[in-house]
This record gives structure tokens, C-alpha cells and sequence, in this order.
């Protein structure tokens, strides 16, 4: 999590910063005004001032206290070795601790009560998140074939990331609230998209949507009932394409199965994210028989100089053939790598290289472009390796 914009550490190396917490409004402003670089605004359980941790020092707090009936506050130097996505929320749970205030606002020293409190604030700004579009293509033609729906959290003054939200969600028991509330937002917008397309009759978008599979096997999102919602927006479920990813091993995969079947029968269709990595084994996906498979970003960098992950990939290909499954790489970046995973066979792609999550659906780059690019750059590699000039000069042992 990220309090608006300030000095950023460089993994331990750059300027550090402090956060102080207090329950004083008129105490924080003064601070904020009268320590150089600082910042601050206002939560639900306090206010919060983030300044450079050489000017924003226990001095110059205990000083400006003392002027203001002496409040009570914490101060904590932040940890530049965390994440940027965790250091703010550490760093706020540490000093709500240490001002001796946590037990009167109900905040739990395991900062269970923060994450809370964070998801409570993302559930009210229902109509201020952001949803992105990201393209993905069919590789030999370059057609588009569909956008992933990315959510994008907009939470003014408590900058976060997806990630960040979906771990409180986990953390703190709430990951089906979570999914239900995302899917129902992406559902609403890309219904309004939707609507538009058909009122200036061009085609409709095909989409796919992330859920984890405990999602998918709640009641909400039995197959029928999952249905009504795509139905109230107005959408089909044959644009629609649902993202299984998991962070857990799944227990007992029969009633996923069972839930599965019954959606693609209804007209979605369903993809195994991240497979070849975590817990997205051949086994489970053969269970599943997905209509994609999306081959973990992870494998598919760097493919072109890896013989072990082009031999994965080709396993994924023939096993995706006698399933009926399409091959799906995430994370395409360089044009080798795009070539390689063409040539071997995969059936789709996205990436930055084809084209970057947009708040509108926007056409991927010409894949004859990418192509041509590439082939460029295999003749210019070729022509420098040929020159002479350019090879490496044999040592004195070797003339």
C-alpha cells in the first residue's frame, strides 16, 4: 500500500521515511506545515503524516506536541525492505500500536483490524475502481480474440494494489465478499460497454473474468445463478470466459469439476490460469478439461533461450491437443520470445508487447509489425555476428 507520493527507498539504500499517526487533527496539520517535505490526510481511525525520516524526527514531533495540550501519537521509521505494496500498512499498524490508542479504536496489534478497516473502504467506493482491457490475440493471425478484465483499485488518499486487496481478503476471511464484489462491478461496466457497442452496431466484446475456485463453488456463483447475474447485465455467456487461478491446493476437486461442466454447458467458457506454475498441475487441468490453458508469464520469458521451457511448452501443446484446449502464453514482452511460442505451436497471446491494460478496450499492435521487427533484428544480430570487426579477438595464449 502507497500513501499518495513521496520520497520512494531504494531497497534500503535511499532516503528513508517516517509515518506518525495521530488521533489530533489540529496537532498533525501543524506538523505537516511545519516540517519540510511532509505530507498528510485524513483515515477513518486518525490522520496520517509521512515525511523524510531527517526531518520528520522524535524531536521535532515531541516539540510541536508540546505547543498543542501534548497529543498522543505514534512515529515509525519505515521499512524501505518491504514491498511497496505492505510498507504503508505496516508501518501504520506499528504506530497505531505504539501511541498506546489501538484498543480505543479497535484495532488489533496483529493488524487484523487494518485490513479490515482498508476492505471496508474498497467495498465503498463501488463506483469509483477502476476496470483495464487487455488484449488477447490469436498468435499466427494476430486477430483479437478477447480482453482480461484487470481491476484497478481507486482508493483516494490509500494507494494500493489488487494484490494487497485480495491478501486482506484472504487474511481477514473475506475473499468471497471480495470476488463477489468485483465480478458484479467488471459485470455492470463491461454491460455498458456492451450496450454501447450494439447501439452503434459493432460487435460485441469477448471477456474473461478472474475467480478463484472457493468463488466459484459458493452458492452466488452456482452455474444458474451465475448466469442470472451475466443475464441482469445484459451480456452472453458465450462472450464470457472465467479465469480460475488459486493460491491453494484444491482438497477435493469433484464439486469443481461438477461446477465447471455446468457452466461451459451454459455457453462460458473457462481457463486454467498460471498453469506450469504453483498448483495448476496436468493433473488438475485434465480433471477440469479447460477450453484454455494460460501458460504462466514466468515460462513464457526468456523462452526463446530456454531449451527446458520450450520443452514444457511443447509438453502443454500436445496435452492441450488431446483435450480440446487452447494454449494461452501471458507476460509476451520481446519479440524473440514471441516468435519462439508462435513457432512451437501456442494458440494465443497477451502482453505488453501485443498491448497493455487500458481503462477502454483498445486494438492490440499489428502482429505483421511485431513480426517484421523481429525479423530486423535477427538480420541486424546475424550481420554483426558476420563482421569481423565485431568478433572477439583471440587472446595471446591462444595465437
Amino acid at each position: 500500500m502507497r500513501f499518495l507520493h513521496g520520497t520512494r527507498p531504494d531497497d534500503g539504500h535511499g532516503p528513508l521515511e517516517r509515518l506518525l499517526w495521530s488521533r489530533d487533527i489540529r496537532f498533525a496539520h501543524r506538523l505537516s506545515a511545519l516540517v519540510p517535505g511532509c505530507r498528510s490526510f485524513e483515515l477513518d481511525s486518525g490522520i496520517v503524516v509521512i515525511g523524510p525520516a531527517e526531518t520528520l524526527t522524535d524531536a521535532r514531533a515531541a516539540e510541536i506536541a508540546s505547543g498543542v495540550h501534548s497529543p498522543s501519537y505514534g512515529l515509525v521509521t519505515l521499512d524501505p525492505r518491504l514491498p511497496e505494496g505492505e510498507r504503508h500498512l505496516v508501518g501504520l499498524s506499528a504506530a497505531v500500536q505504539q501511541s498506546g490508542l489501538a484498543d480505543r479504536i479497535g484495532m488489533a496489534p496483529s493488524g487484523h483490524m487494518l485490513q479490515t478497516k482498508m476492505l471496508d473502504y474498497f467495498f465503498s467506493l463501488r463506483n469509483v475502481h477502476a476496470i483495464a482491457y487487455q488484449p488477447i490475440v490469436e498468435l499466427t493471425t494476430g486477430r483479437l480474440v478477447e480482453y482480461e478484465c484487470l481491476f484497478r483499485p481507486q482508493m483516494p488518499g490509500l494507494q494500493t494494489s489488487i494484490s494487497t486487496i485480495v491478501q486482506a481478503g484472504i487474511d481477514t476471511g473475506r475473499s468471497i465478499e471480495l470476488d463477489g464484489f468485483i465480478v458484479r462491478v467488471i459485470l455492470e461496466r463491461v454491460g455498458a460497454i456492451q450496450a454501447a457497442r450494439r447501439a452503434n452496431g459493432t460487435p460485441p466484446l469477448h471477456l474473461a473474468i478472474n475467480f478463484t475456485p472457493a468463488s466459484l463453488l459458493d452458492p452466488q456463483f452456482e452455474a444458474e445463478a451465475f448466469a442470472d447475474l451475466v443475464d441482469d447485465a445484459d451480456l452472453d455467456p458465450r462472450h464470457i470466459t472465467l479465469e480460475c487461478t488459486e493460491q491453494q491446493a484444491v482438497s477435493d476437486i469433484g464439486p469443481l469439476v461438477k461446477q465447471v461442466k455446468a457452466l461451459r454447458r451454459l455457453g462460458f467458457g473457462f481457463a486454467i490460469d498460471d498453469a506450469g506454475a504453483g498448483y495448476a498441475s496436468f493433473s488438475l487441468i485434465a480433471a477440469l478439461r479447460p477450453s484454455v490453458i494460460k501458460i504462466d508469464r514466468e515460462i513464457a520469458w526468456g523462452i526463446a533461450r530456454d531449451d527446458a521451457k520450450q520443452a514444457l511448452v511443447e509438453a502443454f501443446v500436445s496435452f492441450g491437443g488431446r483435450i480440446g484446449a487452447l494454449l494461452l502464453a501471458e507476460g509476451i514482452e520481446r519479440r524473440a520470445d514471441l516468435a519462439m511460442l508462435t513457432g512451437l505451436g501456442v494458440d494465443l497471446g497477451q502482453g505488453y508487447l501485443i498491448g497493455k491494460p487500458a481503462l477502454e478496450p483498445v486494438e492490440p499492435r499489428a502482429m505483421e509489425t511485431l513480426r517484421l521487427d523481429a525479423a530486423r533484428q535477427a538480420i541486424t544480430t546475424r550481420v554483426r555476428a558476420a563482421n569481423p570487426r565485431n568478433r572477439p579477438r583471440p587472446s595471446a595464449a591462444h595465437r
